[in-house]
Parts: C-alpha cells; sequence; structure tokens
C-alpha cells in the first residue's frame, strides 16, 4: 500500500556500550512511545543496541550472538504494530560482520542494509572490524522508497547519489557522531551538500551521551531541499522528534516539526564536559565524586562542573595544605566550596610530607633540593584523596588542563591521579573563559547554583602549584596565552617548527615546548580518560608513540 503521508519518530537516546538488555529496555521504551504517537516509522541511532562504539566487543563471538538475538527480540515487539521500526545494530552474515540497519515491519524483516562506508580515522577504526556492505538500495517502507545511509556513508557522495538514482525519496541517517568543537556545523554543512546534490529530504539522527572519552551530542535534524531546516532537537539531552511528512508535486515536505536552538559555541563545551562526567561517572556505577580544592582555577571549574553534573550533595571537595599553601588559597578555596554548598574538609599534608623526607635523607644526601622534593607534596595529595576516594566508594576526579598535559606539568602518581579528568582537553585560557561564561549562565538542566560560583580572586591570580616558595606556573612555563598558540599549532594543527616560528613566535622556545610534548606522552598515556572537545585530543584522536626519536629539525 503507497501512502502520501508518513509521520517519522526519531529516538535520540543514550544508549551505553556493551549493555544489551538495558538498551534494549530502552528501545522497547521507544517502541512504545511511536506507537503511542501514531507513528510509521521509528528510527534509532546507529549500532543502537550495542552502543557505539563497541571496540573489541566485536571479536567476542558470544557478544555478536547475543546482539543479534537482542535484535531478534526487539523485531518481535514491532508484531501488532503499525510500526515499521529501522534498527541499527550489527549482523553477522556468511560475508562477514556487518554495521547494519534492520528494517522491522509486524515482527519480521522486511530489509538489510549494510553500512559502505567505513571510517577509518581519527577515533573510529571500522574497517579493523566490520566488512563493508554494497552500494545499497533503497527500502521500500509503506510503500515508499526510503534511502537509508548510515553515518559516514553520507560523508561521501556516491552512497546517496545510488540511493537518488535508484529511486529514494526521502533518506533516514542514523549516526554516532561524537562533539568537538563546532561539529553541529559542520554536520549540517554536509546534510546540506547531500539534499543539495540528491534533491531529497533527509532526517539525520545522532544519539547523545558520554562513552569513556567521547560525548554525543545528539542535535538530532532534517533539511529539506532549497535550505531549508524543517526540525531539529535538544542538545547534550535525550529527546524524542516526531514529525510529519507529506508528498506533493515536489517531493516530500515536512509538514510539521519543532526547531530547538543549538547550544552556542560558548556554552556547549561546559555541557559535553558535564554530560561526560556524569555519563562516565554514573555508567561505570559511581554515584558521588571527591577532589582536591587548591584555590586554583582549574579544581574550581571541575568542582562546579561536578556539582552541575550531581548536584551539590554529591561533590566532595578537599583542601591539602603545605607549608607552601598561601593563606589566600585556603581562603579562596573555601570561599569556592561554599558558594558551590559542597562538603569541604582540610586534610593537612605537613606531618606526611616531612617524614617522608627525614625518611629519604639518607637517600638524598648531598644532592641539591629540586622536583624530586617537590612533587612528593603532590603526590602526598595523591595518596590522600585515593584513600578517601577508596573509603567513601567516591570517584576522583582529577583537575589537570590540556597545556600542563601537553608539557608535562603535572606530577604522575600525583595530580594526575583520578578516574575522569573533566579538562583533559581543555587548554588553559579555555579554562578561565568558561570560568567567566559559567559565572554569568547556568544552563538549565545543571545543577549547580546561579551567579558567580568561582571566586573572582581565583580567577584574577596568577596561578601556581605552590610547592616551593612564591612560585607562579609562569617560572617554568611561557605565558599560557602564548604556551596555547604554540600548542595548538604543534597538537592540533601538526604544524612544524618553522610554520610556527612564522607565526610570530620564538623558535628556542618553540623548540623546546616540542622536546616537552614528546617526552610528556608516557605519562598522558598513564593519565585518566577525559571528554574529547577537540579534534586532536590526547589519547582519543592523537596516538603518538613513547618511544620516538623523532625530531622535527633540518635533515642534514
Amino acid at each position: 500500500m503507497v501512502t502520501d503521508r508518513l509521520r517519522i519518530a526519531l529516538a535520540q537516546l543514550n544508549p551505553k556500550v556493551g549493555d544489551l538488555v538495558g538498551n534494549l529496555a530502552l528501545a522497547r521504551t521507544a517502541l512504545a512511545d511511536a506507537v503511542a504517537a501514531k507513528a510509521d516509522v521509528l528510527l534509532l541511532s546507529e549500532l543502537f543496541l550495542t552502543g557505539y562504539f563497541p571496540d573489541d566487543l566485536l571479536f567476542k563471538p558470544k557478544f555478536v550472538a547475543d546482539a543479534m538475538q537482542v535484535a531478534r527480540t526487539l523485531i518481535a515487539d514491532t508484531s501488532g504494530t503499525d510500526v515499521v521500526l529501522v534498527l541499527p545494530t550489527i549482523w553477522q552474515e556468511k560475508t562477514g560482520l556487518h554495521n547494519a540497519v534492520l528494517v522491522a515491519e509486524n515482527g519480521e524483516i522486511i530489509a538489510t542494509r549494510y553500512k559502505r562506508e567505513l571510517p577509518n580515522t581519527d577515533v573510529f577504526y571500522e574497517k579493523r572490524y566490520f566488512t563493508a556492505g554494497p552500494l545499497p538500495d533503497p527500502v521500500m517502507i509503506k510503500g515508499v522508497p526510503v534511502g537509508i545511509p548510515i553515518c559516514e556513508d553520507i560523508w561521501h557522495s556516491s552512497v546517496c547519489e545510488h540511493l537518488a538514482m535508484r529511486g529514494a525519496e526521502i533518506m533516514l541517517c542514523p549516526n554516532g557522531s561524537p562533539y568537538w568543537t563546532n561539529k553541529q556545523h559542520v554536520r549540517k554543512e554536509l546534510v546540506r551538500a547531500r539534499v543539495t546534490e540528491d534533491d531529497l529530504p533527509m532526517l539525520y539522527l545522532n544519539q547523545v551521551g558520554g562513552q569513556d572519552e567521547l560525548v554525543f551530542d545528539g542535535a538530532s535534524f532534517a533539511m529539506e531541499p532549497g535550505n531549508k531546516l524543517v526540525f531539529q532537537g535538544k542538545s547534550f539531552a535525550t529527546d524524542f522528534i516526531v514529525s510529519d511528512w507529506v508528498r506533493g508535486d515536489n517531493g516530500w515536505t515536512c509538514a510539521q516539526g519543532e526547531v530547538t536552538e543549538l547550544t552556542t559555541t560558548d556554552e556547549a563545551p561546559w555541557l559535553a564536559c558535564v554530560l561526560g562526567l556524569r555519563d562516565y561517572v554514573y555508567k561505570n556505577g559511581f554515584k558521588q565524586v571527591v577532589l582536591g580544592l587548591s584555590g586554583g582555577i582549574d579544581s574550581a571549574v571541575v568542582a562546579a562542573m561536578a556539582v552541575d553534573a550531581f548536584g551539590a550533595d554529591n561533590v566532595h571537595c578537599i583542601m591539602l595544605p603545605y607549608r607552601y599553601t598561601s593563606d589566600a588559597s585556603l581562603k579562596d578555596a573555601k570561599d569556592c566550596a561554599e558558594r558551590l554548598g559542597v562538603r569541604y574538609d582540610i586534610v593537612s599534608i605537613g606531618d606526611p610530607v616531612d617524614h617522608a623526607l627525614t625518611e629519604l635523607g639518607p637517600i638524598f644526601a648531598g644532592r641539591p633540593l629540586d622536583l624530586a622534593e617537590e612533587n612528593i607534596q603532590s603526590r602526598m595529595r595523591g595518596v590522600v584523596l585515593m584513600a578517601v576516594s577508596n573509603k567513601l566508594g567516591s570517584m576522583l576526579l582529577t583537575t589537570g588542563n590540556k597545556s600542563e598535559m601537553g608539557v608535562g606539568y603535572a606530577t604522575i602518581y600525583g595530580d594526575m591521579n583520578g578516574g575522569y579528568n573533566p579538562l583533559k582537553d581543555m587548554f588553559k585560557m579555555e579554562v578561565y573563559r568558561l570560568a567567566d561564561w559559567r559565572n554569568s549562565h547556568r544552563p538549565g538542566d545543571c545543577l549547580g547554583p546561579t551567579g558567580a560560583v568561582i571566586p573572582q580572586a581565583i580567577i584574577d591570580k596568577a596561578p601556581s602549584a605552590e610547592l616551593r616558595p612564591n612560585q607562579t606556573d609562569q617560572d617554568s612555563l611561557p605565558p599560557y596565552p602564548v604556551l596555547d598558540a604554540i600548542l595548538t599549532g604543534l597538537v592540533e594543527d601538526e604544524l612544524s617548527i618553522a610554520e610556527i616560528v612564522a607565526k610570530g613566535h620564538d623558535q628556542a622556545l618553540v623548540e623546546r615546548i616540542e622536546r616537552l610534548v614528546n617526552i610528556a606522552e608516557y605519562k598522558r598515556r598513564q593519565s585518566a580518560p577525559g571528554p574529547k572537545l577537540s579534534p586532536k585530543a590526547f589519547g582519543q584522536g592523537r596516538k603518538y608513540p613513547i618511544t620516538n626519536g623523532y625530531k622535527d629539525r633540518t635533515l642534514g
């Protein structure tokens, strides 16, 4: 039976990798919602039942078999409904394992389609696991030929072009597209290009939620030919989007759809960090977090993010002073904790550090004071915080930013201790900018208080590790605006030293920073995960060898 009207439901949900039972429950709820909405079609996001991306779980035969069984269970649930389910999942065939879409109606699979273009860059290496499918043909849904390109398929014009040539009248595109800066606008330009080329509307569904170091921001949308945005879902939140489509003389158009404003580029990094932190903690079975609150900008921002994620009652901040901790830091840390409303304790590390130095005296004898003594302070703080984490069952958060991690300005087994680092992919100047932003904004789904939650004194003062008298970060590092610019060139843009020097930076300084970046790789390899906010995050997105003999110098 051919129809000229379609009600299409997009379930923008937050699956968990590997949680087949939990993801099945989410899908069943979405199916019930689609039935209640009298939808003709329900679309789920890419690899929904397994979660995106399951990595080497795909090498486990039992996992593959269980995932296929769960898919069959969900498909059976469509029996007795009028909803056609478009289910992205894994599917094993004689040709191999596929990133697939199963189209199901009345309890039966009516079509299967396989992802053609398998990404093999950045954070996803699907060619390691999947067999690419052939160029797909449209699927008949309620008598309408529907194209179903899967995520990466729309980044290559050939798949959508083939679908259009084979008679597709409308495109449904399931995705697992992670966030990074301006990614929402990149996706929109991509879909606009495909819609313009093929003269067909496209509905783009993205998942939402944190998965290890990735954050998926949702923001699903649809576009019609003529550069018309016809609906747009929420950013960084689950959503259930129902739209009505009508076939006319010029093809399918959206008769009903709501456009929700995207988050701003100022707001998005904060929401990404909060969502990534919240999901990492909750999905790994924790309910509360603990962190060291030093009176500095990084720990203050992490504390504010944690309160926005979990509420003040579930955030525990501890000040760990030593003789070099300034009165200003003590005052600022307490002020920040009071503004956020968190539990705040002071645990002095004076006696433990001094005792360790005394016991090490015979080994250190005859050698001048240096970083070894300073780092004992940081490592003692790490010991205390991990003890609290173990005893109270709270996840320890670490607070080093990307600038510090880039040059190794962090103490391994000390301030790097922790289960998650919300600032891992955020340069120092971005931390300052977000602190100012949060003091004048509170996103609606955040649980923290309104107003200036981060004391201005913390924002204004020179950053310092306070491991020796009158220490500031600038004793060892160039000013952070300069450091961030050099690191952006080296890490984000993969520029040569000569290219960075040509931008106005001192050559000796650039060479020094490059060396620090290279020798700190072993630290970063052992660092806590954190949300990926840029195309070149340490860990996910940038994979350099620890033992690395390459130096960017003129070859002689």
